[in-house]
């Protein structure tokens, strides 16, 4: 189970964790992660995006029994991979103006096994990483416009 105490699924993402704020990371928060897990992995992306989807944030290195990241920060131990417009980072939701909302998907990934996956990897990169691994998943949908 994946959540955010600044948005409820299928929610408006508050301004502040927009381009048209602060830019900040929600704070997200786990739980129900299975025994089996290793390593948990967040991705973030907008399936609405004019280009195709495009990717806000890769997180690696996640400990399944450190059960949340506080808003704005991150915990020591993560690798960051690499937004779509190669930010390695997060990157705030900036649709266009005038296009309606966009939904921003963010699915955190449990593996049963660490990933060999450098700092800076693509989604891509860590998604064929990952492959064999999922032992489980859990997914939050924010909505954004402007």
């Amino acid at each position: 189970m994946l959540s955010s105490p600044a948005f409820v699924d299928g929610g408006t993402i508050p301004t502040r964790f927009t381009c048209s704020g602060e830019g900040a990371a929600p704070a997200l928060r786990w739980s129900a992660v299975p025994r089996a897990t290793r390593e948990l992995v967040l991705i973030v992306e907008d399936p609405d995006a004019p280009g195709g989807r495009f990717v806000h944030w890769v997180v690696l290195g996640l400990s399944p029994r450190l059960g949340g990241i506080p808003e704005g920060t991150k915990p020591a131990t993560l690798r960051l991979g690499r937004s779509s417009s190669g930010k390695v980072g997060y990157e705030p939701p900036c649709p266009p103006r005038g296009g309606g909302a966009h939904r921003y998907v963010f699915t955190l990934f449990a593996l049963r096994r660490r990933l060999d996956a450098s700092y800076g990897a693509s989604a891509d990169e860590v998604r064929r990483a990952m492959s064999g691994a999922v032992v489980a998943q859990g997914r939050l949908v924010g909505r954004f416009g402007r």
